[in-house]
Order: C-alpha cells, then structure tokens, then sequence
C-alpha cells in the first residue's frame, strides 16, 4: 500500500463490512466477491476474501498462483484443533476449537488482498465432516466478530457455515441472481434461510442480465431489494476461460454502483454501527 493510501485511510472513519456472498452454482458469487475485495483494496482497506465454496476457486481468479488447500482437507489441522481423529464414526471432538491463530496463518496475500481457502464440508462423508464442520465455522464466527475491517465471504447457496450468533455479525447478505426461475427459487431460499438466522440485510444481485425485461423479471421476481445489475458480457466468459479477473470499464462501474448502494443500504439500516475512528 502506498503512503498516500495509507495516510487517506488512517486520516477518516469508515465503515468495517462483513459481507457474506451466496447463490446458486454458476451464477457469479465469486466474479463478485473477487471485484468487491479489488474496488475496497483500491481504497486502501483492509481485505479479507474467504472462499467457503466446495468448489473453491477465487484464489485463482485473483491470480494468486501458488496452489492453496483448503482448511476443510487439512487433516493434521483439523485433528489438531478439534482433538480428533477423522475417518471414524462417533467420535469426541473438541466443540470449541482455539481458531484466533489460523487467517494469520493459512491465509495468503496477493496484491494487498488477503485470501483464506475454508473449503466446504462434504456432508456425504460424515466420518470426518463433523470436526472440520465445527472448525469452519468457529473460524468464521471469530473472523466476522473480530476483523476490523473489510471481509468477503463466497460462499454457497446455503447458509451452512453460518450459526445464530455468527450471522450478528453479517453486515449484510448477497444474493447472485439470474435471471431464471431456478436461480430465483434458490435466491428466494436463501433469502428466507437468512432471515431466519437474524440477518437484517439481505440483497439481490442480478448477474448476466441481457436487458430491460430480464431486469424487470428479476425485480418483480425475487423477495429482496436489488442493489443492481451486472450486465452480460463476453468478455465476462473470455475471462474465465482464461481464468482471470475481467476488470474492463462497463463491468467495474456496474460494481461500483452495487458497492456504494450495498454501503447506503448498510448505513441507513443501523447508522450508527462499526463506527471505526484509526
């Protein structure tokens, strides 16, 4: 960060944000999470981006190029900080896991962004998700109550890794959304999931949107406020196949709009919350 960054954000106030990402499969969760933590780099903040995806990918469309295992398939660590022993069936373990040590640890830093691999729980495999349940989610209620300033959760179409008193901590939930009645059904579920863990925000996104109609189908569709539309695009698919971040004009200031009314939206509903004065 250049001392000119870093004297602009330590001369203001600004918001700390917890932003929990979600969707169905494909939709676009992780271009999103990955252009949110870019634009909040930009501004000299503090990023946190954690892929709790079971197809963990937002390292690479990042470009971090050093191969990173998830916290999930980490054996040695998982028996470790639960006291267990994976691959059995009834088992002790350790409810409460010592997790302050670990984004520290296993997190790697790109171009001012700090990336943490969570990994999924595979849930089929109940010998040894149980453990690794228990430590992603102590790791993530810890990351969100303590970080002091900006962190990006992808995550998937369900709220799993969530409990009550972590989703507190939610600055606010988006939802990806495209415009079909499948993707609506599940941005719809997970908005009522949300809900009902306590979450106050809940936002729609709508992604690969082609035009007016689509939008207006989106809008009239889902259960949440939509804070914007990410037209479709495709340098969007060039990218990806390329596996790089598309970054051209259009697609960053459609970003932006969605960041700035995210942040309105934060504000108005609790204007007085994670007021951080450096």
């Amino acid at each position: 960060m250049s001392r000119v960054k870093r004297y602009l954000r330590d001369l203001a106030p600004h918001t700390m944000m917890k932003i929990a990402v979600a969707g169905k499969g494909g939709v676009g969760k992780t271009t999103l999470t990955a252009l949110l933590s870019t634009l909040y780099r930009n501004e000299g903040r503090t990023v946190l981006a954690i892929d709790a995806d079971s197809n963990p990918n937002l390292a690479d469309i990042l470009g971090v190029s050093t191969h990173i295992v998830p916290l999930t398939d980490q054996k040695e660590l998982v028996e470790e900080r639960t006291q267990s022993t994976l691959g059995g069936f009834g088992g002790i373990f350790k409810l409460n896991p010592r997790v302050d040590d670990i984004a520290s640890k296993y997190a790697v830093e790109h171009q001012g962004i700090k990336v943490l691999v969570m990994g999924s729980v595979k849930v089929a495999e109940s010998g040894c998700a149980c453990p690794a349940n228990v430590l992603v989610k102590n790791l993530l209620s810890h990351i969100l109550l303590t970080e002091k300033d900006v962190v990006i959760c992808d995550m998937e179409a369900g709220v799993e890794h969530l409990g009550r008193g972590t989703a507190k901590a939610v600055d606010a939930m988006v939802v990806v959304v495209e415009p079909g009645r499948r993707s609506v059904e599940t941005a719809n579920r997970i908005y009522r999931l949300a809900r009902d863990l306590g979450i106050q925000n809940i936002f729609a996104v709508g992604n690969k949107v082609r035009n007016q109609e689509e939008k207006e189908f989106l809008e009239d569709m889902v259960d949440m406020e939509v804070l914007g539309t990410i037209m479709y695009d495709e340098r969007i698919i060039e990218s990806d196949m390329r596996g790089s971040l598309p970054q051209h004009d259009n697609l960053v200031s459609e970003i932006r709009v969605i960041k700035e009314n995210l942040e309105t939206q934060v504000k108005k509903s609790v204007p007085t919350k994670n007021s951080n004065e450096y």
